[in-house]
């Protein structure tokens, strides 16, 4: 029998407690510190008294501090749950969206040739683009409507699989400022990890120094964490170069969103 009570999917999606706990302290987190509970009740659809039963609970838990007079925040403890949840729902999304529902929708593609509405269609991933051409492919499909070379075309009743391999995060720590920022970062190791990948990206004002300080822009700064991602969902292979204070909080992200990942410590020896 497989054991669930710790799997924040099964929870938040089979549990309307655990759903509702959710939504408060989301809404908690974004109205802090002074808090309405009517408007909550308002927004989730329960009474107001259950809204406060709930927050008294969170407050037992030490997932929301009370101030008095309607006045809360999230704890620390409060965030990382709300964070653990929506990590596992949005991978659960990305699945749902990606894997399950598009399959029967019209997908988007860069047509590889001139394509006319109806023509059936190759469909295969490259450099991390979806393209459509009259190649022998494990995916085909049917053009809804013209498209010259170059454009973007739709792709209806699409069967087969199309070939596709998750990438691979390089993932690059760095020291914080206080422990000597890029100075101490080994750009010789640095270079050997962003050769041939296909994006980098840079969390830290640390890690972007270090990358221009080999010859490199990154790709990605800010929202890096989830471009990196979504790079890899599209078969790029991807180094992002993260401060270490960021580093554990962003393994846990890659452990969640089931993506491959390999580690390289960066600091000068």
């Amino acid at each position: 029998m497989i054991n669930r009570e710790n799997d924040p999917l099964y929870i938040i999606l089979r549990s309307k407690r655990e759903a509702t706990r959710f939504q408060i302290l989301v809404e908690i987190a974004e109205h802090q510190p002074s808090v309405r509970q009517q408007e909550i009740a308002e927004i989730l659809g329960v009474t107001p008294q259950a809204v406060s039963e709930y927050i008294r609970e969170l407050v037992d838990d030490g997932m929301v501090a009370s101030h008095g007079r309607g006045r809360y925040n999230v704890t620390h403890t409060g965030i990382e749950w709300v964070m653990n949840n929506a990590e596992a729902l949005e991978s659960y999304a990305h699945h749902v969206t990606h894997e399950v529902i598009q399959p029967v929708v019209v997908w988007t593609a860069l047509s590889a040739s001139d394509i006319k509405k109806g023509d059936t269609v190759g469909v295969f991933m490259k450099g991390g683009m979806l393209f459509a051409d009259f190649g022998k492919h494990a995916a085909t499909g049917m053009a809804t409507l013209d498209a010259e070379k170059g454009m973007d075309v739709g792709v209806s009743n699409l069967t087969g699989i199309i070939d596709h391999s998750e990438g691979i995060v390089h993932v690059c720590k760095v020291p914080r400022i206080e422990r000597g920022g890029s100075r101490n970062v080994s750009r010789t190791l640095l270079l050997e990890v962003i050769d041939g990948v296909d994006v980098v990206g840079a969390v830290g004002l640390e890690a972007d120094v270090s990358l221009k300080a080999v010859g490199r822009e990154p790709d990605m700064f800010f929202g890096a964490r989830e471009g990196i991602i979504e790079a890899v969902f599209h078969g790029l292979e991807c180094a992002i170069i993260i401060v270490d204070e960021e580093f554990t909080d962003f393994l846990k992200r890659l452990e969640t969103a089931g993506v491959r990942y390999v580690i390289h410590d960066l600091v000068s020896a």
